[in-house]
């Protein structure tokens, strides 16, 4: 059931009243009892986030399924090996005409 914020014009009385979006709204001010009450509108008091929502529950199985919290197949995978470094090359032999 929502919440709904509502305002009594003749005081300035705020108050939140939990009802069915069937019910009818309160029409009396509980604060000064005049039938002055109007509702505001306000944000709402729940926030979808995180995992486990449309994008993910309700895919088909043929679609490729997406992680929005963070892709954990990169993680799961092994870190690759590097490459082996190659041998170092033999130092070229002095030439008997050169000096060093």
């Amino acid at each position: 059931m929502p919440i709904y914020e509502f305002e009594c014009k003749h005081c300035g009385h705020h108050f939140d009243h939990l009802q069915k979006l069937s019910d009818a709204d309160p029409t009396v001010c509980p604060a000064c009892g005049e039938p002055q009450l109007h509702r505001m509108v306000s944000a709402p008091s729940f926030r979808l986030a995180g995992s486990g929502w449309y994008e993910t529950d309700f895919k088909k199985d043929g679609d490729k399924k997406r992680n929005l919290a963070g892709d954990h197949s990169v993680a799961a995978k092994p870190a690759a090996s590097p490459a082996p470094a190659p041998a170092p090359s033999p130092a070229p032999a002095p030439s008997a005409g050169s000096k060093s």
